[in-house]
């Protein structure tokens, strides 16, 4: 399988390993069969006019995406990949609903978990998307996504929640890759051009942010570009706090360890972990006692079976949280509390 990335940006695809977190299918219950499918015509009209189309540009390059109004006096939430084209001396602007066309400015980004917010200035007060809760979302609830896929304006498609939690790696700045947190899996079409969009539920409330559809790899390695029924959100609490931080702040400031890691394969019996070659000295991961050599298995009694696992964790605490760390040192299980810092 392969991530191809919902911005229209000349077809960015990258490998990815396979979702990990919830069994196919998700760990939560699903609802009762008394709603099959949203009323999109009424979660449409509702939620449309807070989506919105955003271009990017920076010299001849250019590349469009979506997003949606987040607060009334012009913050937009959307992808980093969407608008990091623009970072450098670049341009931003946003097609609403109604039709106009308005510049924008970058208020902040995090690159590692592919989001953004943009602001447009003078326009009166925007209408404001609302906002769901991720504790309420349930694999099988109908769902409808709203973007500009293909920068095809206000389009609206349906589907289903069709698993939770899952981990998804994609390509972000630098060539470094962005991480897709406990992500809403959905047969929704997300399609290039989605990308921070909006995934709502019937009550035309935000669940999830489109950031990314599966594609089939062909034979020259590469993907098929059209969706396939897999597209992946990120989640709206996560993307909401994110949001919060980089309008107040106009940055991100994630959680810190203090160690480096490789990860263990599992032997025939199962167990695995990630490898700690390298501690920071008086990090957080030191001051609790870890050492090189150490393989951990668990964080707060979640097992551990790749770095993405403990990449999750700083991305969804804060720097101060405390975590359980168990790990298995010289053949012997042991465990210990880490005090998360801040990301240097």
């Amino acid at each position: 399988m392969a991530a191809v990335l919902g911005a229209v940006v000349g077809g960015v695809v990258v490998a990815s390993g396979e979702p990990s977190g919830a069994p196919a299918g998700g760990s939560a219950a699903p609802l009762p069969d008394t709603a099959q499918t949203c009323a999109a015509t009424e979660v449409s009209a509702k939620a449309l006019p807070s989506v919105v189309t955003i271009s990017a540009s920076s010299g001849e390059a250019a590349g469009t995406g979506s997003g949606e109004v987040i607060r009334g006096d012009g913050y937009i939430l959307t992808n980093n990949h969407v608008i990091s084209l623009a970072v450098d001396g670049g341009q931003v602007s946003v097609l609403f609903n109604d039709g106009r066309t308005v510049p924008a400015v970058i208020t902040g980004r995090d690159p590692k978990s592919d989001l953004a917010v943009i602001k447009v200035d003078g326009q009166g007060d925007l209408p404001v998307i609302a906002f769901g809760s991720s504790e309420d979302v349930r694999v099988g609830q109908p769902v409808v996504a709203l973007g500009a896929p293909l920068g095809l304006s206000n389009t609206v498609t349906s589907g289903i929640v069709s698993a939770l939690d899952r981990t998804i790696e994609v390509p972000g700045d630098d060539g470094q890759t962005a991480l897709l947190v406990s992500a809403v899996q959905t047969d929704a079409a997300i399609n290039p051009g989605n990308s921070g969009g909006a995934l709502v539920n019937c009550a035309a409330e935000l669940i999830g942010v489109p950031t990314a559809g599966a594609g089939i790899p062909d034979a020259s390695g590469g993907s098929s570009g059209g969706d396939i029924g897999l597209g992946f959100a990120i989640p709206v609490d996560h993307a909401k706090s994110v949001s919060d931080e980089i309008i107040e702040t106009g940055t991100v400031t994630h959680a810190y360890f203090g160690f480096s890691l490789i990860t263990v394969p599992a032997n025939r019996a199962g167990a695995g972990g990630v490898f700690i070659r390298g501690v920071v000295a008086g990090g957080p991961a030191a001051q609790a006692g870890l050492k090189a050599g150490d393989i951990v298995s668990a964080i707060d009694g979640s097992a551990v079976t790749t770095t993405n696992d403990v990449a999750a964790v700083t991305l969804l605490k804060n720097p101060g949280d405390t975590v359980k760390v168990d790990y298995i040192r010289a053949g012997k299980a042991a465990g210990t509390q880490v005090k998360l810092g801040a990301q240097p």
